[in-house]
Order: C-alpha cells, then structure tokens, then sequence
C-alpha cells in the first residue's frame, strides 16, 4: 500500500460539522478498498464490512434498528463497547439494497459514527436495482493515481518534493519528464504502479493488465440488464480502446450494426461504471459551460496504460523522443485529460473541450476548464506557437487574455498574439505540471 492523495480528502470529511455517510465511487481496481484501509489508522476502531460476504451482509436483513444493527456488528466481529473514533466501511454495498436503505439512519440517529460504503458495481445500479437515501449521504470519486500519486509510490521524494515547489525550478526539467513519460506509459492503476514500484520490469506487467481487463469484461453481465445490452457492451469494452481520445458516434461505433439507442445505452453504463468518460464540447467562450450532447463526444479510457497495453503501442511510447508526437498525439492528450480529471473528485464534475459555433468549422480546443470565473483554454501541443490557430480563434472571442500549452518543454509564461493581433499570455505547462493547474492559473490570471 502507497499513500494516495485522496486520503487528506477523507480527512476533512470527518472533520465537518455535519458530515453525513460517504459514498467512495470509481472503477473497480482504482483503489477505494485499499485507501479506506489507509485511512483507517487515523481511528481508535475499524470495523470492515463486505457485503460480498453472506454472514456480513446477512446482519443488514434482519430489520434490526440502527442501534441493535451496531450491537450485531460488534457482537458479529467480536468487539466491546468502548469509547473512541469508530470507522465502519461496507464494502461491496450494492449487493445489500438493505444496507444502502440503512445509510440514513446512522446518519439522522448515530451521527457520531464515521460511516464509507464503497462498490465496484455500484455506479450501474444507482437509477435502478437500489435507491440510495437522498439527501442523507454524500458523494466522492477516486480515480487511477495521479503522476503526484506515482512519484509517492516510488518513493521518489526529491522528485515529488520538486514538483510541490512553486513555480517550478527549471533545473528539474529533464528528470521530472523522464518521470513522467514511464508514468504516461504505464499508467495509474495502483496494482500496476505497485508491481512496477517492486521492481518489475514493464515488460512483465502485461498479465496484470490483461488482468483487469478481462475482470471489467467479465463484469458485463453485471452491468447489463438484458442479453441485447449485454452483447453491445462487450462490443464496446473490445472497440473503444482503438477511439481513446477521438470524437465518436453511437451509431456504428466500432463497425457494428447495433442501433444507436442501443450503442447510447451501452456508453451510458460504462461511464457509470467509471470505465469511460465521454467529454462533450462546449461552444462558449464564457461562463456557464453548458455542453452540447448534440455533437459528438470525445473518448476518454479509465486510464492511459490499459489504453497503451490494449494497442499494443508500449514499445512506440518508450522509445518516443516527444511524448506529444507519440501515436499522433493521441496519447500525450488523453494522459492530460486523466490528470486533469484527477484534479476533482466531485461526481458532478465534468470535463470538456470547445468547438466553434460556425457550421463547417474546425476550429477545436482539445480541453477547457473553468477557473475564477473564466473558461481557459488547453491546447497539447508540440511545435511554434504559430500553429496554435484555433487557440487563437478562441482568445479573440474570450474576455481575458489568458491561455494554456501543455508540451515536453520547461515552464514558462510569454506575451504572444492571436493573428488578429490580441494579446494575451500562454502558460507553457509541461506535462508534469498539469497536476498543479490550477496553482499557475491562480498567478497567471491574477
């Protein structure tokens, strides 16, 4: 076990004044069993309930009150009464509809209590098999690690402690992208970053990933709730690793003949599951950001290296001189999209990119986020500024004069202008920086 970031998330979630029961979301195999386990040294107690498991789960059936449902659960796991910070996690909650129902009481009667549920399977299942207590609990994702998270994993304190420092010492360029393109190769499974951390070799990570991706696979039936749906899924977990980062249609995805209500539902499920993410444009220049499902959606994997392992394009990546140009691109884009996504764990939080009203443009700005008020611009991009047009197009219609150029280069702030002749400033952000957006943002826009 490594220390992930989201455990300083859990902290301040106990610390609230009306803390309520948490519900950890996010893929399977993204870690939530293992953080919670983390975090539970901060407790005088630590009660593990799964659900998965017929005597556990069989305590939730009796209809005991929230009291003598506590009572049970001592008495069950052979533990006195006694004072202290009591956690109980219940894992694997979805298989246990009485469980979720009882969330509500340990909040409304044993409010003293610090209650995390957490389930693989649990996204797919939240608008149908189980009704969870609205109102009565509260939401948290986490993500495949970050390259803060991986750094910590290898134990590579000089490295991380360069990449807290603000601004950025330009001395650390050269290691700190070596760093992060074995990160952007491998990926931020932690099991994978585990392993390689051990000292395993890439080459002998490849059961692990095929590991995982044969669990998601076999989770289809789970996920589906018809054979139809079931077949379309599958579908989707074999084709949509060749269309990560690509702008995508339902209908005909992947060369099937599957109708596009059909494709719509199976990506549905998927993203629930927090096996994909689909990334609408946006074609304003200002807030709100109300995207357009209308157009088509970009293709965002779970994680970068099972989209690398999947492709087959590991040895292409080693031996890439620019990680920009890399697999055309694609990768360098979507490894900055899992960065940034990993920068919130709210699960309304969404990320997406801009397009021009015009009909017949093609103008696009590969990612948007909003930040004090404004709607920045990210372009992953390799080459002169001069290429940047669409970034251009954009910074003339903005309000601000603030723009971003994730690339392999060091960290670097210069006046530049639109071809219309606009000023504005371009935060040259490397790659191993993303992470640390929204603290160069903060100086910039200021």
């Amino acid at each position: 076990m490594f220390q992930r970031d989201i455990i300083s998330k859990l902290e301040l979630w106990v610390d609230k004044a009306n803390r309520k029961p948490l519900v950890l979301r996010g893929a399977r195999q993204v870690g939530k069993t293992t953080a919670v386990n983390l975090f539970a040294k901060n407790f005088d107690r630590y009660i593990y309930l799964n659900m998965d498991l017929e005597d556990d789960k069989a305590l939730f059936e009796q209809g005991f009150t929230v009291f003598e449902l506590y009572e049970a659960i001592l008495l069950h796991k052979r533990m006195a009464t006694r004072e202290g910070k009591t956690l109980i996690f219940i894992d694997e909650i979805q298989n246990s509809p009485k469980a979720v129902a009882i969330l509500r009481y340990f909040y409304e009667e044993m409010p003293h209590l610090c209650l995390i549920a957490a389930g693989s399977l649990l996204e797919t299942l939240i608008d149908t098999q189980v009704s969870f207590p609205v109102g009565r609990v509260e939401y948290m994702v986490i993500r495949p690690c970050s390259f803060s998270e991986y750094l910590t994993a290898l134990r590579e304190e000089n490295a991380r402690k360069l990449l807290d420092t603000f601004p950025f010492p330009n001395y650390g360029h050269e290691i700190l992208m070596k760093h992060f393109k074995i990160y952007a190769l491998i990926g931020g499974m932690p099991e994978i970053i585990k392993r390689y951390s051990s000292g395993d070799q890439i080459a002998d990570l490849s059961s692990i990933y095929e590991s995982l991706l044969s669990s998601y696979a076999d989770d289809v039936e789970k996920y589906a709730r018809n054979e139809t749906l079931k077949n379309v899924i599958r579908h989707v977990i074999q084709h949509s690793f060749y269309s990560a980062g690509e702008r995508i249609a339902f209908q005909g995805f992947g060369q099937s003949k599957y109708k596009n209500r059909e494709m719509g539902e199976a990506f549905s499920t998927l993203e629930k599951a927090f096996f994909l993410y689909l990334a609408y444009p946006v074609t304003s220049v200002t807030i709100p950001m109300e995207p357009n499902q209308r157009r088509a959606p970009k293709l965002q994997l779970l994680d970068t290296g099972l989209v690398n392992f999947s492709l087959g394009i590991q040895s292409e990546i080693f031996n890439a001189k620019n990680l920009s140009d890399a697999y055309r691109g694609r990768i360098a884009e979507h490894v900055v999209a899992q960065e940034l996504l990993s920068l919130n764990d709210s699960v309304l939080y969404k990320l997406n990119y801009w397009t021009r009203e015009d009909t017949g443009s093609m103008a696009e700005i590969d990612w948007v986020v909003q930040h004090k008020g404004y709607v920045i611009p990210i372009e992953v991009k390799s080459g002169p500024t001069g290429k940047l047009r669409s970034l251009h197009q954009f910074i003339d219609r903005a309000p601000h004069h603030c723009a971003v150029r994730v690339n392999a280069g060091p960290l670097a702030v210069t006046e530049e202008k639109t071809i219309k002749g606009k000023s504005y400033k371009l935060l040259n952000l490397p790659f191993y920086l993303v992470n640390k957006l929204p603290e160069y943002l903060n100086e910039m826009v200021s």
